[in-house]
């Protein structure tokens, strides 16, 4: 079989006189070496794009992490310098995107801010600044210069029994990054928690009645996919049902010749 295609999304960035569409490199290289699938970066043009002709095309999605923050007008919320930045084009473009994913049955790996996007693309909210909540752990990444410090596996979170990642991890703890401020507030429509942390924070979700793999984890499995177990089955996980999606669709075709 050939190596399946994965969307993913994009932050619009400025520099150098630029406007960027990008992704950072540890998505992708997780996505190569972690699930094993070839990475298509989506540029963010919202509308611009046929959506349905994207998720016909890949076998899997893909949503990134991002230091932005979904607009709250989307859910709800008010806007506030202190809450952004906020990248409006990415918004426009992940938030569809996760719906037209789990509409047609693509598998969908959503990560930080992607979790955040997929609760409030179901119809949920999220809460800013949680470290500031009576009872929270501060989920933000410790202060320093090093990354391998700030995405120190540190955090213990809690698999939901008979759940979509007990099958991935088993029963019980593992230990993970942490690295957001805000998360899932109320529930979106048609997800269910998968994992808690130990201040009751949603960790994970999945979708409920989803036709493939549709997940979304608050932590940061890319960054250690190479060298801690839980994060190499997130990918795994992710891959094996993208495949699985990959050769349905070329028996489908086979079929229909």
């Amino acid at each position: 079989m050939l190596q399946p295609l994965v969307a993913v999304s994009t932050d619009v960035r400025q520099f150098e006189n630029y406007t960027w569409h990008a992704a950072p490199q540890q998505y992708l290289e997780a996505a190569i070496t972690g699930a094993g699938v070839l990475p298509v970066l989506v540029p963010s043009f919202g509308a611009r794009l046929d959506l349905d002709q994207l998720v016909a095309s890949v076998d899997g999605v893909m949503i990134t992490g991002s230091k932005s923050n979904v607009h709250p007008s989307l859910y709800g919320g008010d806007p506030s310098e202190a809450n952004g930045p906020y990248d409006a084009s990415r918004d426009a473009t992940t938030l569809p995107l996760i719906r037209k994913a789990i509409d047609h049955g693509v598998p969908l790996l959503a990560i930080c801010r992607g979790i955040q996007e997929l609760n409030v693309a179901l119809g949920g909210t999220l809460a800013a600044e949680i470290q500031e909540r009576e009872g929270s752990l501060d989920h933000r990444a410790p202060a320093s210069d090093s990354q391998d410090e700030r995405f120190a596996l540190r955090q213990a979170v809690r698999i939901k029994p008979d759940s979509c990642l007990a099958g991935v991890f088993g029963a019980g703890e593992i230990k993970v990054n942490s690295v957001h401020r805000q998360a899932v507030d109320r529930l979106g429509d048609r997800l269910e928690i998968e994992a808690v942390a130990e201040d009751g924070t949603v960790e994970a979700v999945s979708v409920k009645g989803a036709r493939a793999f549709a997940v979304g984890v608050q932590w940061h499995p890319e960054y250690w996919v190479k060298s801690d177990d839980a994060s190499a089955r997130v990918f795994k996980a992710f891959g094996d049902a993208v495949r699985e999606h990959a050769a349905a669709r070329a028996a489908a075709r086979q079929a229909a010749e």
